[in-house]
């Protein structure tokens, strides 16, 4: 539990330095929105870009995991996308929420946890899942454009999602990383140095955003914010586990990484997501502090598990 706190207590403590820096008047009422722009067009996708130019199609090529874990993912997704939209009839801000529900924290916790978890051989999963959480944007993406353009004809909707999705920084980045691993061509120094600076402020940047959105009194509903969490932390990995161990009968050690990956909380991409849109990101803050401190707990929890079977 203690290395779990390690790695969980950081989120925690950057989200609250924003929350609290916003209280104390020490960053202004515009300051979320200004990082939040510096998160989306810059750090974000140097990270997203780097995360992909520097994997090997060797490593990432796991079929039976690929497909459990992004099975789990789709179905959490569409499970609470579902119930958003037959209750509020509003498919925006249910992908949203579906999104919330299916987006683990892969790149900052699932690495470091796996790798202390289940050794060096816990960070191919680690970076698979990371790809599989990135193509979750494009779905969500798909279905944001389809509820914002709802009044429009097919073909508008056809045309407005194809367009929304060749010009989001979240989409193109990790793409044209792909595309640059393919080559085997080193990126030149400087230019990688560059990257990497933005990359290692993505993370801090929006974590430190999230704070000063949570800190704006906001007319949210606490149940809300808490379904989605439960989905998170609980209903993705029973799914994930029972894919990958009853049905495709996945070695040990993937079966422990899927379970511990879908345990974790969600991660800051989905609240970057409805910033780009300029939508309303308090559910979504909610649900990034609840599921980073509880997943204290269920982390925790599976971990135990994890290691008594």
């Amino acid at each position: 539990m203690l290395y779990v706190f390690n790695v969980v207590l950081p989120v925690f403590a950057l989200i609250l330095i924003g929350y609290v820096c916003g209280r104390a008047g020490k960053l202004g009422e515009s300051a979320s929105v200004e990082i939040n722009r510096f998160v989306v067009w810059l750090a974000l996708p140097a990270q997203l870009f780097n995360f992909a130019a520097n994997a090997g199609w060797q490593t990432l090529w796991q079929p039976g995991f690929i497909a459990a874990f992004f099975l789990s993912c789709i179905i959490v997704f569409a499970l609470v996308l579902g119930l958003s939209w037959w209750r509020d009839q509003d498919l925006a801000a249910a992908s949203f929420n579906g999104l919330s529900a299916s987006y683990s924290n892969t790149g900052y916790m699932g690495i470091p946890l796996c790798v202390l978890a289940l050794g060096p051989e816990g960070l191919a999963p680690a970076i698979i899942s990371t790809f599989i959480v990135i193509g979750m944007f494009a779905i969500a993406t798909i279905f944001i454009e389809i509820g914002a353009a709802s009044h429009q004809k097919t073909h508008q909707i056809v045309w407005s999602v194809i367009r929304s999705l060749c010009s989001n920084p979240l989409l193109i980045a990790p793409t044209l990383g792909l595309l640059w691993s393919v080559t085997g061509y080193q990126i030149y120094g400087p230019l990688a140095q560059v990257i990497q600076f933005l990359a290692a402020a993505a993370i801090p940047c929006a974590l430190v955003s999230i704070g000063l959105f949570l800190m704006q009194k906001r007319d949210t509903a606490p149940s809300q914010a808490w379904g989605i969490g439960f989905a998170k932390l609980v209903i993705q990995p029973a799914i994930a586990w029972l894919i990958a161990d009853p049905i495709l009968e996945l070695p040990k050690l993937w079966t422990h990484a899927i379970v511990i990956l879908s345990a974790l909380p969600t991660g800051t991409g989905p609240f970057m997501l409805a910033q780009y849109y300029k939508a309303d990101g308090s559910i979504i803050s909610r649900v990034v502090l609840i599921t980073t401190v509880c997943s204290l707990l269920t982390l925790s929890l599976f971990l135990w598990w994890n290691n008594g079977v």
